[in-house]
């Protein structure tokens, strides 16, 4: 299990620069952002000496590219919105197979307009259902013609909220394409431990196959997000739990501080060695 950060934790618009800083705080990969490339997250197009610049800051710092990230709101309640961000996604598909990153990370949305990251109450009506999978069909047919998986996390503010919806669109797609982002922190919003405990050991249990990426945040009891080991999400046990799933891949830790970073990394891979 290789321990891995969220490259646009740490400032700068140079791949070498931010992979330099992520491989000085203690990680082995990056899961990466356009905008560290001096870019759109996610862009209209990706030029080629950007893509350069990327392949040759990954070799130069040993630090590997585990995912692109490629979030847009993929059930957004305007349809050119979805034609938009599929063009775009389309884009940064080929961008992976260039690099030979395995994953691109999506969003699968909401009907909020402004802020794809924001519950909205028809998010669990079957329309929405319906656009998603009409998205994803799109979505998971180009991830297919590049040879790269596309990461689908269950989020409570987004049409997936869980491992059920995220198994009933697996099913629903039929698509090798489609892998697991697994986020212990967004199986619920608020928790005690051993409820955080046992919706994360349930999620693990269920997904366990499909899991392509974990990532490592953490809530406090109020609902907050906070740095992984600061909350109520039970790390030892989410550890231990993906690598008895047969898990080995990146464990990739954000929504923390470039300070925090160094400490979070002795913290995640003292559990791996574990």
């Amino acid at each position: 299990m290789r321990v891995g950060i969220f490259a646009k934790t740490f400032p700068g618009s140079d791949p070498e620069t931010v992979l330099s800083a992520a491989k000085a705080a203690g990680y082995d990969c990056v899961q990466f952002n356009m905008s560290c490339a001096g870019l759109a997250s996610l862009p209209e197009a990706i030029p080629d000496e950007a893509l350069a610049a990327i392949r040759l800051a990954s070799r130069r710092t040993g630090v590997a590219i585990a995912a692109l990230s490629a979030t847009y709101n993929m059930i957004h309640p305007d349809p050119v919105v979805r034609t938009s961000g599929l063009a775009r996604l389309g884009g940064m598909l080929a961008a992976a197979a260039d690099l030979g990153v395995p994953l691109v990370t999506l969003c699968t949305g909401t009907r909020d307009a402004a802020d794809m990251w924001r519950h909205h109450p028809d998010n669990a009506t079957p329309e929405a259902w319906s656009d998603l999978l009409a998205e994803m069909e799109k979505a998971s047919a180009l991830a297919e013609r590049h040879g790269v998986a596309l990461g689908i996390e269950p989020e409570q503010a987004n049409v997936v909220t869980s491992a059920a919806d995220a198994l009933r669109l697996i099913g629903a797609i039929g698509s090798p394409a489609i892998r697991i982002v697994l986020d212990p922190a967004n199986l619920f919003e608020r928790a005690t431990p051993a409820e955080a405990r046992a919706i994360v050991a349930a999620a693990v249990d269920a997904l366990g196959p499909h899991i392509a990426l974990a990532h490592a945040k953490d809530r406090a009891a109020d609902g907050a997000f906070v740095t992984a080991g600061t909350g109520v999400v039970d790390f030892p046990d989410l550890i231990a739990r993906l690598g008895a799933a047969g898990f080995d891949g990146p464990l990739v830790t954000h929504g923390l501080s470039a300070e925090e970073a160094p400490g979070v990394a002795s913290f995640l891979r003292g559990l791996v060695r574990q």
